[in-house]
């Protein structure tokens, strides 16, 4: 380093060309004095001043300050320097930032491309010229023909565009749509569009019914002998299609103004009931009963359909499947076998046959149809799946009996007959059913009640409420009709009643509250010890047990009580 500065220092410029120590920086006079040695070199005076004996102080006071002044002028030399070195650093680390940045190679490979692209344009345009210059030299017939390319072209996108832009895979999710509130004048106007749009219907259903029983003699030959001519020339298709088109001629005529009806069975015009605007509590709930009514037995019925179309093709019934099976191959076979033409003539002439004359002579002796109708038997023979799930019980109920019979077998005692021992095994839920009521031990439940009825009795004679009415079960045997209380003990009888059927006066349906709909929910039983008739009310299937009351009563009082 002191070799550095030494070279600098003889071939730098004079002495009086550094700054001032003034002007030079006080941070890099710190930092030289304590890493550079400097030597002191004599300074270049007279040969005079050193010759002279008595300017010997003044010139040691000269020389020291000339060494002074050298020195720090080496240390402002040593600052230069260092600032120049890092200037240098740092432009050297810059330059290094800048060719990262600007990565030649990269710029060039990018020019590279830039003038393939600008080649392959000028090759495209070139053959565009070319193309251009072949079309103009093109004769005009197929230029025309290009043209009505294009437009057809043109048209069908036109045409056809949207639903082609709009076609998709994926189905299109299915809205829900917004279900109106219940309402009894919506619903009875529902009720009327429905009857006005089924009334076509039933009446052409009735006129074709009226056509195959020969309502009318004279019309139904007329239809047989038109339609038997029609088969047999291979007219029956068009003949069907013509009486469709003359059927929308008169439907046209009659929406014109013209009075035109034409029907085998008259029809029968039901009397309009005008619309009530406010209806009361009691009609609102009987309109909602009698559509809920007419719901069920709809879909009761749309689901034997269903029930018994789906068993016939599952094979729950092996001989009946087996029927379709035979029929279905051969009719496959008669297809591939005899000609199409032959088929249908076949096909048309059972049809009329079966129609006009099997089906009237089945329907004038329901003996033979039960006998030789093939369809009619095999449908009312398909069971439906209550039918079948009734069925698998009673097997299984079949087979749990004959046990059951041989383990009673032991525990009846010698001398007694069975049927004394099937009167006292029927038990209440509290106990035998004859020292319940204090009854004969062959008094017992009729088959039809052998579970009861839940009602409430209503003894209107008595006046406190908890003799006035109390809950139940009915039970009918042969010669008596009795009450058990729920609210009896086992071993107490007096809340329970045992009326007999010879005792009875008057059996009648009773209706408890009058202002709900339909005929009420009771039994009325009216006996000379009563004031006024008992009422059993709020019984489900109250019209079962009036039938079973009613019933066992005039056995009774045509045939006498049993002793």
């Amino acid at each position: 380093m002191l070799k550095k500065l030494d070279k600098i220092r003889f071939r730098g410029p004079k002495r009086d060309e550094f700054l001032d120590l003034a002007e030079s920086p006080t941070a890099s006079d710190n930092e030289g004095s304590e890493d550079i040695l400097v030597k002191p070199r004599p300074s270049l005076r007279d040969p005079e001043e050193l010759r002279d004996p008595a300017g010997s102080g003044s010139l040691n006071m000269a020389t020291m300050q000339d060494l002074r002044s050298d020195s720090e002028r080496l240390n402002e030399v040593k600052g230069h320097l260092e600032i120049a070195l890092l200037e240098k650093h740092f432009l050297q680390e810059e330059l290094r930032k800048l060719r990262e940045e600007t990565n030649v190679d990269t710029l060039k490979q990018e020019l590279e491309k830039e003038r393939g692209r600008r080649l392959d344009l000028e090759q495209k345009m070139s053959e565009a010229d070319q193309s251009l210059t072949l079309s103009l030299s093109l004769s005009p017939e197929k230029q025309q023909k290009e043209t009505l390319c294009s437009r057809l072209q043109k048209w069908l996108y036109d045409r056809f565009g949207v639903y082609i832009e709009d076609f998709h895979f994926q189905p299109e999710e299915n809205t829900v749509e917004p279900e109106e509130p219940l309402s009894a004048k919506r619903l009875t106007e529902n009720m009327r569009r429905l009857k006005r749009c089924a009334r076509p219907i039933t009446n052409f259903l009735r006129n074709l019914s009226a056509l195959s029983n020969w309502h009318s003699v004279y019309t139904s030959a007329i239809a047989f002998i038109v339609y038997m001519n029609a088969a047999w020339h291979g007219w029956a298709i068009p003949m069907f299609l013509f009486l469709a088109i003359l059927r929308l001629s008169l439907n046209y005529l009659i929406a014109r103004g013209w009075r035109i009806q034409w029907s085998i069975v008259p029809e029968v015009s039901e009397p309009l009931e005008p619309p009530k605007e406010d209806l009361t509590v009691s009609e609102k709930f009987q309109l909602v009963l009698d559509v809920a009514q007419k719901a069920q037995n709809l879909f009761g019925k749309m689901a034997d359909v269903l029930e018994k179309i789906k068993n016939l093709f599952m094979w729950v019934q092996p001989e009946i499947t087996q029927k379709l099976y035979i029929g279905l191959w051969v009719a496959f076979i008669s297809s591939c076998v005899l000609p199409y033409k032959l088929m249908g003539l076949i096909i048309g002439l059972y049809a009329g046959i079966k129609f006009f004359i099997i089906d009237f002579l089945f329907k004038s002796c329901p003996k033979l149809r039960d006998k030789y109708d093939t369809p009619y038997i095999v449908w009312n023979n398909l069971p439906t799946d209550p039918q079948l799930k009734e069925r698998s019980n009673a097997t299984v109920s079949r087979r749990i009996q004959p046990v059951v019979s041989r383990s009673s077998l032991a525990t009846i005692p010698s001398g007694v007959s069975r049927e004394d021992d099937s009167g006292r095994a029927h038990n209440t839920k509290k106990g035998a059913f004859h020292e319940i009521f204090n009854l004969p031990e062959t008094e017992r439940p009729l088959p039809v009640c052998e579970n009861g009825w839940r009602c409430c009795l209503i003894n209107r004679d008595r006046k406190m409420p908890t003799d006035y009415i109390r809950n139940g079960v009915l039970y009918v045997t042969e010669n008596y009709l009795c009450f058990e209380s729920s609210s009896s003990r086992s071993g107490s009888s007096k809340k329970n009643k045992v009326i007999k059927l010879v005792d009875i006066t008057d059996v009648q349906k009773y209706k408890v509250l009058s202002v709900l709909p339909g005929s009420g929910m009771g039994i009325s039983i009216a006996t000379p010890s009563t004031q006024k008739p008992l009422v059993f009310g709020a019984m489900i299937h109250r019209d079962e047990a009036f039938e079973a009351i009613f019933t066992q009563y005039m056995k009774i009082v045509t045939t006498g009580p049993e002793t």
